[in-house]
């Protein structure tokens, strides 16, 4: 056990750390630095204030990318984004009925569905809904309510009641973060129950995330992990990262 004295050091250290393992036990690190489960508190306390993690009882977890509206995060990880889209759209059959909740990279998967395939799409993205009014044979159910005009989406009560008319077979879900103990959250507290509600009328619910989205939590919490059937996500995430998902029961797809 070496002493870490310099907070510095120590607090670049626990990022790495963080990094490397995706969550930070206070007892842990105490012992593995020499120094007081106080002062690792106050050092996981000084870097959730400059936004770095977010503290939870016992330790911490990595934060979920920052909440930038639909058209900045459009722009970022395109490619990457469009190499899951096309993963994910290998699960459709024809005459399903399918779910798209708002997001920009489920926007990517409505871009790269087959061309032929014959279903229904029910979606709250109103972008969404014009991209695949190019798709002849796909009918498109557009759900109504308030738009948020930050996210591009109706997330209001009308909205949920809405979804709840539906059964789907599948459903792609748009969200912040995906943690195996946390669960799926979101930065949006007005979404919570539509998103929620996408989940429970789905019978296969496929969350597509970047890498940084995995093991990361937002501040709202929608559902248990174990609710989705399966994750699409970049090759270059571990296998060490991903079994606590596959320990769940969920089809992990690296694309």
């Amino acid at each position: 056990m070496a002493v870490i004295d310099l907070p510095q050091e120590r607090r670049e250290m626990m990022l790495r750390e963080l990094r490397r393992k995706g969550k930070l036990v206070a007892a842990e690190l105490s012992a593995e630095y020499g120094v007081s489960e106080d002062t690792i508190r106050r050092d996981l306390g000084e870097l959730a204030s400059a936004g770095l993690l977010k503290r939870v009882h016992g330790g911490a977890l990595p934060l979920t990318p920052s909440n930038m509206p639909y058209y900045e995060r459009d722009k970022c990880k395109q490619a990457v984004k469009n190499e899951l889209a096309i993963a994910a759209s290998q699960l459709v059959k024809d005459d399903q009925l399918i779910l798209i909740g708002g997001g920009t990279t489920t926007a990517e998967i409505a871009r790269n569905l087959p061309i032929n395939l014959r279903a229904t799409v029910v979606t709250t993205s109103p972008l969404i809904a014009l991209y695949l009014a190019e798709y002849a044979r796909i009918e498109i159910i557009m759900v109504g309510g308030r738009i948020n005009k930050r996210e591009l989406v109706t997330s209001d009560a009308e909205a949920t009641a809405k979804i709840r008319c539906f059964q789907a077979d599948l459903c792609f879900l748009g969200v912040c973060g995906v943690h195996p103990e946390v669960g799926i959250t979101s930065t949006l507290y007005e979404e919570v129950d539509l998103v929620r509600a996408l989940i429970e009328q789905s019978g296969d619910v496929v969350a597509t995330v970047t890498a940084d989205k995995l093991g990361a939590i937002a501040p709202y919490v929608v559902a248990s992990t174990d609710n989705i059937t399966h994750i699409i996500t970049e090759k270059q995430v571990s296998q060490e990262n991903l079994a606590p998902y596959r320990a769940l029961g969920i089809e992990v797809i690296q694309a």
